[in-house]
């Protein structure tokens, strides 16, 4: 092969890669595979099927394909998921027995304030798995709460994600008595646009330990709108690094 065609064969190779999964981390990846698979020597046919395995598998992994790793086709149907969520926590917050709001402040409540939907937090991948026995002292997670108590959870994992070119990981958590994934977190945003005492995010297990992280639906809790309600404090490391525009923002008292 002479050098003009081995130039031809390595653009064709770095155009897929940019296909496929775009971006610098991935001209890495592929320029390992050609060191391992002598990518040169393949048919183009080849490289194709190669390629796309590869960005199924990175898609499979939780490595941000199309918008966080979620299809495009899919973030229409989250759209309208986040919009049901907030109409249902507004329904509960006015008319519900259990609702954090005083019976006085239910009747000037007209909704929660939100940051409008952006597909750019939305995020899904596969959970880094913690296995710990109970006699492990990391077993446990104890959060300190805004009463100066302690609450355990469960260390359940880490999840992986990429914004704006970064990457970040948070902690995963799991109470003792459910199912539901629990991620509470702080940001840059804390303060200012969002509660000081940070937010909490609710995920579900999916197939394979994969869960589907969406900051849209990043909620304040309770002893945001009442000092009588106990909330465990983010822990260190959930501290964000970066402002998280997306979610419920400051609730403005009446």
């Amino acid at each position: 092969m002479n050098n003009e065609q081995k130039n031809s064969t390595l653009f064709i190779v770095h155009r897929l890669a940019f296909i496929v999964v775009a971006g610098l981390r991935l001209g890495i990846l592929f320029v390992k595979i050609n060191s391992i698979l002598e990518i040169e020597n393949m048919r183009r046919r080849e490289i194709v099927l190669v390629s796309l395995a590869i960005g199924a598998l990175l898609l499979f992994q939780g490595i941000p394909v199309v918008r966080g790793g979620v299809p495009k086709e899919e973030i229409k149907s989250e759209e309208q998921r986040v919009v049901k969520w907030k109409k249902e926590r507004d329904a509960f917050f006015k008319n519900h027995q259990r609702s954090p709001l005083a019976a006085k402040d239910k009747k000037s409540f007209n909704g929660l304030k939100y940051y409008p939907f952006n597909d750019r937090y939305v995020f899904c991948g596969t959970i880094e798995r913690y296995i710990l026995h109970i006699d492990n002292p990391k077993y446990y997670a104890t959060f300190l709460t805004n009463k100066g108590t302690n609450k355990r959870y469960l260390r359940y994992g880490k999840f992986h994600f990429t914004l704006n070119g970064r990457e970040y990981s948070l902690e995963i958590y799991k109470s003792i008595l459910s199912d539901t994934l629990f991620v509470p977190f702080k940001d840059k945003t804390n303060g200012k646009e969002t509660y000081e005492g940070g937010r909490y995010i609710d995920a579900e297990i999916l197939a394979d330990y994969k869960m589907a992280l969406d900051f849209n639906m990043a909620y304040d809790p309770s002893c945001a709108y009442s000092e009588k309600f106990v909330c465990v404090l983010p822990p260190q490391e959930n501290m964000l690094d970066i402002e998280i525009r997306a979610g419920e923002k400051l609730f403005n008292h009446p």
